[in-house]
């Protein structure tokens, strides 16, 4: 589809689009963190941190505040994209009909079962969820945001990865999600976890409705790439001492933007390029991983039995 050829591997250089997208998602992001509550430390995740072996340096730096970690948030932060979660959410609020879910239902399956992102299903659910969002109020969404959270999306959070991200709180570096979710979902999924703030796709709203359309494009490859250089330009942020975290191939722009890139839960053209470049690599899918972390290895296996099910039970109801 040429219309969706922006959203494909081979471009790599940022349109004006993706500099507008970008730069309306730093600028959302530095005014939501301002109201983003500090939690309580967690002592379990000390537990957790990082496996670096001795031959690489401390990382990260404690007390370097020219320094940041960006983190993708889909299959990254979080099992599966947080996008159909939330649509899941909506349905069970009466925003939408069973034949909706059903399409939600079977995008979440396929990506859990792929990893990776399908850039004819991404887009159909930010249709979607931009025509099912248009006329609420920004504030409604926000509210129903933090109810959706407890239901469908904290227990897909990676401890691993989590424990990443507290590493460079601890020492005291801000830390933020980029994802091409909208802005409001990454938000609250930033403030539930502790997190400094969120860079999302914005959604163009006026007097706190919501239009239906989106401010510039999808913060997506190259657009989250003018994201993160947006932050940390307003932040005073030396990218070659920030870190991104990222399982997608398509998150190069953004990783090869920062001094310490990480591939989390790679898909394979990510890992390939990763080795490539002598980047770090961490995999929490694999039963070695999911021990040192404390999850069962089945229990990813039933996540994604789980997903299947569901889309498949949804399609029969409709035949």
């Amino acid at each position: 589809m040429a219309a969706l050829g922006w959203l494909t591997p081979r471009r790599r250089s940022a349109t004006a689009r993706s500099v507008l997208a970008g730069e309306a998602s730093a600028e959302a992001a530095r005014k939501s963190s301002q109201e983003l509550e500090d939690l309580s430390e967690l002592a379990e995740l000390a537990e957790l941190a990082p496996d670096v072996s001795a031959e690489e340096p401390e990382f990260p730096v404690l007390g370097d505040d020219k320094a940041a970690a960006f983190f993708d948030l889909d299959n990254t932060v979080m099992q599966g994209a947080a996008l159909f979660h939330f649509g899941r959410g909506l349905y069970k609020r009466k925003f939408f009909e069973t034949r909706d879910l059903a399409r939600f239902a079977w995008q979440q399956a396929w990506f859990r079962l792929a990893g990776v992102e399908d850039p004819e299903h991404m887009q159909e659910a930010r249709d979607s969820a931009l025509s099912i969002v248009k006329g609420h109020r920004v504030s409604e969404l926000m509210s129903i945001g933090e109810e959706i959270y407890d239901e469908y999306m904290a227990e897909r959070i990676w401890p691993g990865t989590r424990a990443l991200a507290q590493a460079h709180l601890d020492a005291g570096q801000k830390v933020w999600l980029v994802t091409a979710a909208p802005v409001e979902i990454a938000t609250v999924i930033a403030r539930r976890l502790g997190l400094t703030g969120a860079l999302g796709t914005v959604a163009e709203s006026v007097d706190g409705v919501y239009t239906g359309k989106l401010v510039g494009e999808p913060l997506h490859g190259p657009a989250k790439a003018e994201a993160v250089r947006a932050l940390a330009s307003a932040e005073c942020l030396d990218l070659a001492r920030c870190a991104a975290y990222s399982d997608s191939h398509n998150d190069i722009p953004m990783l090869s933007l920062v001094g310490h890139p990480y591939a989390i839960n790679p898909d394979t053209k990510l890992r390939k390029h990763a080795r490539n470049c002598d980047w770090r690599l961490r995999d929490y899918r694999t039963a070695r991983k999911a021990a040192k972390v404390g999850i069962p290895a089945a229990a990813g296996v039933g996540a994604v039995a789980g997903g299947t099910a569901a889309a498949i039970a949804l399609h029969r109801r409709r035949r």
